[in-house]
């Protein structure tokens, strides 16, 4: 039998078997029931749950606290109502009422709040044996992320670094991670979801969900659970799932407007945006929801034209009838975003950002375009850096859910996505000496064994800066005056710029039956993705002065160039004066230095899970799960062969031009075509012992296959041959406390978790001067921590919500290779098992104590990012920091609030991630390579070293309208 035919294409006799049931039930006596469910102030409550309490059949509030449940059978029935940081009640309904008002009071315990993520049948927080947290769209709209995924700083367990901005942030829960901080690979272990499905199903070298992830007016709540049953319940989560809910339309119209002024980058650069979000009945019991968001953001970090500039609109409509809904949602996004690069730092224990810069400095030259050769589809490609990270995304997704009686149900959810990603951005910024001659050899292509000089001018005034001359292969540096000599003398920016051209075409299915008895239920269903990947990607240098806001450079050189040798002949070209960068001071890589290479790659990917839950007693609930998947990868990685033409001139025939030197000699395409099959499982013991206190036990196995990154690496013969796929693996244990006392809560979840299967990339120089991959290496981590959750109720105006993760992450298993001269004959590995993983705080605290006195509310957040291990090699430590944020808020009506946020108060520049010091190679060659000898003599010279910190200081104000 053809598992994928099963997945993909619903069998008949299901579809079938929904059509009978669906006939024999459709004349059953129903009625539906309207209301409202407020808060004991008199306030809605936006996005609430309420629904049938034995029937397990809910639906949420709109914006004005409204809802329409149908399918009610007409008779007496009992409504359980829950919302976030409310308590759970029921109401009864009597046979022939059909409209009902439910008032929730405040519980800090958020016990009973009713669970649908993560599980395979929605129960309260107190018998669901997972770790979950839920922030409620209150909760989120009184913050001001950084980015979508920033919300989860407010989750135990939970690591996100946003230090860059809104896009290529990284997101890992309990040391399932790659041990980086690269927001490049940032969440090849979690499900970033919106409304039950993967915003993306792959992800891929500076490709990943929240290129199309933002946090609106839309947003209704987030769940987000962490390890246990996530590598069940969905595809590629072994570390937990986080699903962003919008919200829905009910029973009478409801809608906001909410706009926002900010001062960034410590009052020095503005913002604008306006979000919306309308929705009400259509009649027939159809409902909708529209809304969305528009911004102008100069960013924290301004280089002269708008960071963040860009939105998206989504709308969902839904119909509801007797026995269940059908929702469709739709989703346009087009959106375009910088993100930040290291700067220059001074002092390892205590990092202090270099002379001349400040933590709202730029590295980002003024704005610049030109165009090149595509050598491997013809044409031109062009490169504009205003457009920095332009993503666009287009969906459509339908759910839904149908009771077939005698407690079966369906469920299906659908979403097609056209996703697209334009890379016309810095991909670094490296420090280099200008005598050092590598970076000569890559971008002219020759070395200087004979006399000659460079000279480098700006392309601003068209002042030289600085002379170079060599004699004999020694550079002597014979006039300088350039920028930043206090900070790291006679040198430039070396700036590699990303041209990366993503189109991604994704279809995801899920389906599923559910069967319920008196104490158990069963829940058998599928899961299919497929992904169409394109990416077209290479890049070229710039040239820039080491100062804010920095220049760019023109390079050239004056003298006869040196190509190579030929039976002891030297190779030269005629003398006289050779431009190596172009008009706007951005040069080529030499020959296949400078490839641009096209990936591509079709991801199918089918599942079958099963999910079993037994309430053995009042007090036991044993549950379990098992996924199969099976993923196969197919596709082909174009790669040109080029020659570095000086003598011919390449593009333009002008030898003397090497901006354009490169020509097609061969075009080499490489063929792929691996399938892997996965098995993942996980069990739980939930044990109640009262209504206020119960703890859990849970195992889990999860498995998952490498994402497309690994693919697209099979771009030439040796790695094609060297490198085969392999499968990461988790195994994690955990225990759970989830207390309640008073009006105040506790959960505690000890935690120990193992990953193995983790790729060790690296890169190295060969003796021709091109770089080549050693084989691949993989890692083994193995965390052990506790997470804690607390909401403390002190009195009517006072209240604390704390969460914390305390854990150690050790290398289990972890070899890198060590190059020693250029070229692998001499390359030796080196073991770092034992140490502890790199970028793994021991320490996060989130604690917000929130004062509120009736129209009033303020709040100040204090988080804590304990130290981390900078590299594997555990040479130092980046140091631990505190950031704190204010809030305030005042009502002024029932339709008018006002709000005041101060992210980051104190300015503290926390580092979140480093790049190495050192030559262009030894960059290349990554921090891991950074040695306790290296770290030594760098601490010694005081050596400048490049960090990205945590955002600047920022101001914001916020008017919001509600009708």
């Amino acid at each position: 039998m053809n598992v994928n035919y099963l997945l993909v294409r619903p069998t008949r006799w299901l579809l079938m078997l929904v059509c009978v049931w669906s006939v024999s039930t459709a004349f059953a006596q129903t009625k539906t029931i309207t209301g409202n469910i407020l808060g004991a102030d008199g306030s809605a409550l936006p996005g609430a749950n309420v629904g049938i309490k034995v029937a397990n059949r809910f639906t949420t509030t709109d914006g004005n606290g409204a809802f329409t449940l149908t399918g009610v059978p007409n008779e007496a029935v009992t409504l359980v109502a829950s919302y976030v940081g409310y308590m759970t009640q029921d109401v009864r309904v009597a046979a022939g009422q059909t409209n009902v008002r439910i008032v929730l009071t405040r519980d800090e315990r958020v016990l009973d709040e009713i669970v649908v993520t993560g599980v395979f049948d929605e129960r309260k927080r107190m018998d669901a044996s997972i770790a979950i947290t839920t922030l409620s769209s209150r909760q989120i709209e009184l913050q001001v992320p950084n980015s979508a995924p920033d919300l989860l700083r407010n989750v135990p367990g939970v690591y996100v670094n946003s230090s860059v901005g809104e896009i290529r942030n990284s997101v890992s829960s309990r040391g399932i991670t790659i041990g980086s901080t690269d927001g490049s690979f940032g969440y090849e272990y979690v499900s970033m979801q919106e409304d039950g499905l993967p915003v993306t199903n792959t992800t891929y070298f500076s490709y990943g969900p929240d290129f199309f992830l933002r946090a609106d007016a839309t947003l209704g709540r987030l769940d987000a659970v962490r390890g246990g049953p996530a590598s069940v319940a969905a595809a590629n989560a072994p570390g937990g799932i986080f699903n962003y809910v919008s919200k829905t339309g009910g029973n009478a119209f409801a809608g906001e407007v909410r706009l926002k002024y900010g001062l960034l980058g410590d009052g020095q650069n503005s913002l604008g945006r306006i979000d919306g979000d309308l929705g009400g009945p259509l009649g027939r019991n159809w409902f909708y929801n529209i809304g969305g968001f528009y911004r102008y953001d100069q960013g924290a970090r301004y280089p002269g034209y708008p960071m963040n500039v860009g939105g998206q609109v989504k709308a969902n409509l839904e119909k509801k009838y007797a026995r269940g809904n059908l929702k469709i949602f739709l989703k346009y996004l087009d959106d375009k975003n910088g993100f930040a690069q290291p700067m220059l730092t001074k002092g390892y224990e205590t990092p202090e950002l270099a002379p001349g810069f400040n933590s709202s400095a730029t590295n980002f030259p003024d704005a610049f375009s030109y165009s090149g050769q595509d050598l491997v589809n013809g044409g031109r490609y062009s490169f504009d850096s205003r457009n920095q990270v332009k993503s666009k995304y287009k969906s459509v997704a339908f759910t839904w859910d149908h009771d077939l009686g005698n407690n079966w149900s369906f469920s299906n959810a659908t979403k097609y996505s056209d996703n697209a990603v334009l890379y016309n951005t810095l991909g670094g910024v490296i420090p280099s000496s200008i005598t050092d001659l590598v970076p000569y050899f890559f971008l002219g292509g020759f070395g200087a064994g004979l006399p000659g000089s460079f000279t480098y001018r700006s392309l601003k005034t068209g002042e030289t800066l600085a002379n170079v001359a060599v004699t004999g292969g020694v550079p002597k540096v014979t006039s300088s005056q350039l920028p930043g000599q206090d900070v790291l003398p006679n040198s430039v920016l070396l700036i590699p710029l990303s041209f990366y051209d993503n189109t991604v075409n994704e279809l995801l299915e899920r389906f599923s039956i559910k069967k319920k008895t008196a104490t158990m239920s069963f829940n058998l269903g599928g899961y299919y993705g497929y992904s169409n990947a394109h990416r077209y990607s290479g890049g070229d240098i710039a040239l820039a002065t080491i100062e804010n806001h920095p220049q760019l450079l023109s390079l050239s050189f004056t003298g006869v160039p040196l190509y190579g040798v030929s039976n002891g002949v030297p190779i030269t070209g005629p003398s006289g004066t050779y431009q190596i960068t172009n008009p706007v001071g951005v040069g080529q890589g030499t020959g296949n230095l400078g490839a641009y290479i096209s990936f591509n790659a079709t991801q199918n990917q089918g599942a079958l899970f099963f999910g079993h839950t037994w309430n053995l007693s009042d007090k036991w609930t044993f549950d379990w799960g098992a996924r199969y998947e099976r993923v196969n990868i197919k596709g082909y990685n174009v790669r040109p062969n080029l020659v570095g033409s000086p003598l011919s001139g390449g593009t333009d025939g002008n030898p003397l031009t090497t901006f354009d030197n490169n020509r097609l000699d061969t075009l080499g395409t490489y063929r792929f075509d691996y399938t892997i099959n996965t098995l993942s499982y996980s069990a739980a013991l939930n044990y109640k012992l009262n209504d206020n206190l119960a703890i859990y036990g849970r195992y889990s196995q999860g498995k998952k296959a490498p994402d497309l990154d690994f693919y697209f690496t099979l771009n030439t013969p040796q790695n094609l041959k060297l490198y085969r796929p392999q499968v990461r693996s988790t195994e994690q244990i955990e225990f759970g406390l989830k207390a309640g006392f008073g009006k105040s809560n506790l959960f505690v979840t000890p935690f120990w978790s193992v990953l193995s299967g983790v790729p060790v990339g690296q890169i190295f120089q060969d003796t021709n001067g091109s770089y080549y991959f050693p084989p691949r290496t993989y890692a083994k981590y193995r965390t052990a921590g506790v997470e804690i959750e607390t909401n403390v109720y002190l009195n009517p105006h006072l209240s604390v919500r704390g969460v914390a993760t305390f854990q150690k992450s050790l290398l289990d298993e972890y070899t890198v290779w060590v190059a020693n001269a250029n070229g692998p004959a001499d390359d030796t590995q080196l073991s770092y098992s034992g140490n502890e993983a790199d970028n793994s705080p021991r320490a996060m605290l989130n604690i917000t104590p929130t004062y509120t006195a009736n129209k009033f509310y303020t709040f100040l957040t204090w988080s804590y990012l304990g130290a981390r291990q900078a590299n594997a090699a555990n040479v130092f430590k980046l140091p631990a920091f505190s950031q704190f944020d204010f809030s305030a808020g005042y009502t002024v009506s029932k339709s008018f609030q006002l709000a005041l946020n101060i992210n980051n108060l104190f300015n503290t520049y926390g580092v979140m991630t480093f790049q190495r010091p050192g030559s262009l190679a030894q960059v290349l060659g990554g921090n891991a390579s950074f040695s306790k000898k290296e770290y030594d003599a760098a601490v010694a010279a005081n050596t400048p070293y490049s960090t990205v910190g945590i955002q600047p200081r920022a101001y914001y104000l916020t008017a919001t309208v509600k009708f």
